[in-house]
């Protein structure tokens, strides 16, 4: 599974938890992939759209500027299951040759 797999799979699974703006998968993906530069990540969230794994509105206005939320789609929730699944699949691949 390569690494724009693997944050397709964390962005999903951040989605699945629930309606998310995009500035917070941006914080909560640089948290944890701290080298993945932000239009990387912004452009698998278009791809995304685009694709029809996930819809994009906006939200309410308090003062500051319209957020950008992200939602899942049905189309959403089977890719998640497909990358999920490839994940495990590679990470018991990984794990039988020994490497942890």
């Amino acid at each position: 599974m390569l690494k724009k797999d693997l944050l397709e799979l964390c962005l999903l699974h951040l989605m699945v938890q629930g309606d998310q703006y995009g500035y917070e998968l941006l914080r909560r993906l640089h948290d944890v992939f701290p080298d993945v530069q932000e239009s990387a990540i912004y452009a698998i969230l278009r791809q995304l759209c685009r694709e029809g794994a996930t819809e994009r509105y906006q939200g309410e206005t308090s003062g500051g500027p319209a957020r950008k939320y992200y939602r899942l789609t049905r189309a959403g929730q089977e890719r998640y299951a497909a990358l999920l699944e490839a994940w495990r699949e590679t990470r018991d691949a990984v794990s039988a040759l020994g490497i942890e």
